[in-house]
């Protein structure tokens, strides 16, 4: 019996906890996106992978619909990757322990991927049911549009004819949204010098804040432990000379981090202050 057997819609739930069951981080989509193409084949559906794992599923037009427009369903493969500080897991190769509690789906100690998995179990939904009356069906779903739209980037269009298209990558259930989350990425380069000091390591670690997504939560106010770490180095520096070890936090650009750790020497005059 499936953790979310019951839930409705069912068919959805049941994809996306097969979905779940496959490791599908960004850059390592192979197998959920052959579990696609496998579905797809199951229902003789016209289907195509590309050298990115991109997959695109046709289905012929109900009964009637022949010319209405096509439509294309869209949603991405990879899930953002993040857990618990100190959880035992491998997202490269173990599947999600999913939890339902308070009439919520979530995974137990890591991020669940309902961005966007749950856009996929949609999508296979969809297309095994042929009760629904629909035009003819594009269902694309592309890779590693967590760290930048790469696999839509690589996409092959030439062949798709849709003329609307909706993207199943919104928060907000029932509501259709025009516009979209945008981002930037960026390296900085700080001088440095490297030299010897004697004293007493510590570290200094700030964790448990509650995180979320840097797009549908960077409003919300919660704190960034990198920028908290920043502040406190800041403030103890004015206070007291020590030297840097090692700075390290946070797991992907889109996530706001929860956990952030410094290794730094303090002079064993210094200790008690």
């Amino acid at each position: 019996m499936g953790v979310l057997e019951g839930l409705k819609p069912e068919r959805v739930f049941y994809y996306f906890e097969e979905i779940c069951k496959i490791p599908h981080g960004s850059y390592n989509v192979a197998a959920i996106s052959d579990y696609c193409v496998s579905v797809a084949q199951s229902l003789n559906l016209e289907v195509r992978q590309d050298e990115e794992y991109n997959v695109v599923i046709r289905k012929p037009a109900s009964e009637g619909y022949g010319e209405a427009p096509v439509l294309m369903l869209q949603g991405h493969l990879d899930m953002v990757c993040v857990k618990d500080a100190g959880v035992d897991f491998d997202f490269a190769r173990d599947g999600l322990n999913l939890v339902v509690e308070d009439g919520y789906v979530h995974a137990k100690g890591t991020t669940l991927g309902g961005d966007d998995g749950i856009a996929v179990a949609m999508g296979l939904a969809i297309l095994e049911d042929n009760t629904i009356e629909h035009p003819e069906l594009e269902v694309v779903f592309t890779t590693e549009e967590e760290v930048g739209m790469e696999g839509a980037i690589a996409l092959d269009t030439a062949d798709l004819k849709a003329k609307y298209l909706l993207n199943l990558d919104s928060e907000d259930e029932g509501h259709f949204l025009a516009g979209c989350a945008g981002g930037v990425k960026a390296t900085s380069f700080l001088p440095m010098s490297c030299a010897s000091a004697e004293g007493t390591a510590m570290t200094l670690h700030v964790h448990g804040l509650v995180g979320g997504h840097s797009g549908s939560e960077i409003d919300k106010g919660r704190a960034n432990a990198n920028i908290l770490l920043g502040r406190l180095l800041f403030e103890l520096h004015e206070a007291l000379p020590f030297c840097i070890i090692s700075v390290d936090g946070g797991d992907k650009d889109n996530a706001i981090p929860v956990d952030s750790k410094a290794e730094i020497v303090v002079s064993d005059e210094d200790i008690d202050e």
